[in-house]
């Protein structure tokens, strides 16, 4: 049973490193989020032929200027999903480690029944606590990898047709995340290195 904690612990070292991943990807996602709303904001001022004043003697200037930030927006948009990918294996990593932890409490050498998986020795978690705890782990980053994505398609979507005020809604959606509760998050980790603690 000591042995089968230890296994587990080494699975949620290597989940609070990919959670580590994804703290940096978020930092990421916002900058490539912001800069990617203020070029949207500009594009219908952009457009507009009354904004560039004497410059409209230069033939071409408006499609040159609109023409450089779509290409900017085109390559922020492309790096944003780069990052929605990187969002995903990370996702994938702690489904790997969630189904893994379940097949260790299958696949030991003695099939253990409900009443083994929740017996407790000392401080240490049962192993009940080990494999709900890397379920939950999982579920909670693929929710808000699902919500991450809805967020940068309304933002492609809103490149047709700026507004400023749905603009900021989702950013503000975006700064507000992440949406896991760190606490939740650190009480997993408690329980399963009780141990370490004491």
């Amino acid at each position: 049973m000591e042995a089968m904690i230890k296994k587990y612990q080494q699975k949620f070292k290597k989940a609070k490193d990919e959670m580590s991943k994804w703290d940096d990807l978020q930092s990421r996602l916002i900058s490539h989020f912001r800069n990617a709303s203020s070029i949207i904001s500009r594009l219908q001022i952009i457009q507009n032929s009354k904004n560039y004043a004497s410059l409209n003697c230069v033939g071409g200037m408006e499609a040159a200027v609109m023409q450089k930030q779509m290409d900017s927006l085109q390559t922020i948009l492309l790096s944003m999903k780069n990052t929605m990918e990187d969002f995903r294996g990370v996702v994938l990593s702690l489904e790997k480690l969630q189904h893994d932890g379940k097949q260790l409490a299958k696949g030991s050498s003695n099939q253990m029944n409900k009443k083994q998986l929740q017996h407790r020795i000392g401080v240490k978690p049962t192993l009940t606590n080990c494999i709900d705890g890397l379920v939950l782990l999982h579920e909670i980053y693929h929710d808000e990898y699902l919500l991450k994505s809805s967020l940068v398609s309304a933002l492609s979507a809103l490149t047709l047709k700026p507004n400023s005020g749905d603009l900021g809604a989702l950013h503000q959606l975006l700064v507000d995340q992440p949406n896991i509760l760190n606490e939740e998050v650190q009480y997993i980790f408690d329980i399963v290195f009780a141990e370490e603690i004491c």
